[in-house]
């Protein structure tokens, strides 16, 4: 089972260079961040005639996530759970920013796409805002691994986790997507026994997903790794590779964000 993450900053602006990739790459999953579109206005039909079932939590120009799926969906859920005036399932917060499904392939693993809120300006309530959604984030992941079932947490999660993440560090010392609370939050989630999937199969440095659109920084290759596959141990033990598509940067009309993939044995 291929499953890719992918933020693609806006599905009307990137559709054509999305089809483009999903023809040529053709994931089984696609997790979509950044759709920035509400539910009714998605273009389903047309990825659906693809082959993809599709499901979207949307919202009017801003944030949004989905599942494009070749495999079966079930117990499809929209919100994280503890969201400020929400009700328990999360439904009610304000800012759609995660999906959950269960996909059916030889063993069901349970996804959750993310899209983590950027934190900018920091200090301030935009970060404050950033840390609490992290902490429901791992409050979620408790949940599912006491569950003891197959499940993976990708997205987009807005942070650098270490400097080697970053082509020029220092220029992000003071980012939200750096800073030192930011980066024990996105731990704190390892440390529940969750496994990064990209530096689990690959070390160092130069390795980026996310490449500005001011002052040619892809072609100097001065990006960051910003978009993550956190894996359960049960979904670790089925996890053959994992890979970023960097090149996808490169194409006509490209979001600042590329696909990563993880190639599991489920």
């Amino acid at each position: 089972m291929k499953i890719a993450t992918f933020n693609i900053n806006g599905i009307k602006a990137r559709i054509t260079a999305l089809t483009e990739w999903l023809e040529t790459s053709q994931p089984d999953v696609a997790l979509l961040q950044e759709i920035k579109s509400v539910d009714e206005n998605f273009p389903r039909e047309h990825f659906e005639n693809l082959g993809y079932t599709v499901e979207t939590h949307g919202q009017k120009g801003f944030n949004g996530v989905a599942i494009l799926s070749k495999l079966p969906l079930e117990d499809v859920t929209r919100g994280l759970p503890g969201g400020e005036g929400a009700g328990r399932d999360g439904a009610d917060d304000i800012e759609a920013r995660y999906i959950e499904a269960t996909v059916i392939g030889e063993t069901p693993v349970r996804l959750c796409g993310l899209y983590l809120p950027n934190g900018n300006p920091a200090p301030g309530e935009k970060f404050d805002y950033k840390l609490r959604w992290m902490e429901r984030l791992r409050a979620r992941a408790q949940a599912l691994i006491e569950l003891e079932e197959p499940f993976l947490m990708a997205g987009d999660y807005n942070i650098i986790p270490q400097a080697e993440d970053a082509k020029r560090p220092d220029a992000w010392r003071d980012d939200a997507l750096f800073r030192p609370d930011s980066r024990a939050a996105f731990r704190r989630l390892l440390n529940l026994g969750l496994t990064e999937a990209f530096r689990a199969r690959h070390q160092g440095g130069g390795h980026y997903s996310f490449w500005d659109y001011q002052a040619g920084a892809y072609d100097r290759n001065d990006g960051i790794r910003i978009d993550h596959f956190l894996l359960s141990y049960q979904c670790a033990d089925m996890l053959n590779d994992c890979w970023i598509e960097a090149d996808v940067r490169g194409r006509e009309k490209p979001s600042d964000h590329v696909p990563v993939w993880v190639d599991l044995a489920a």
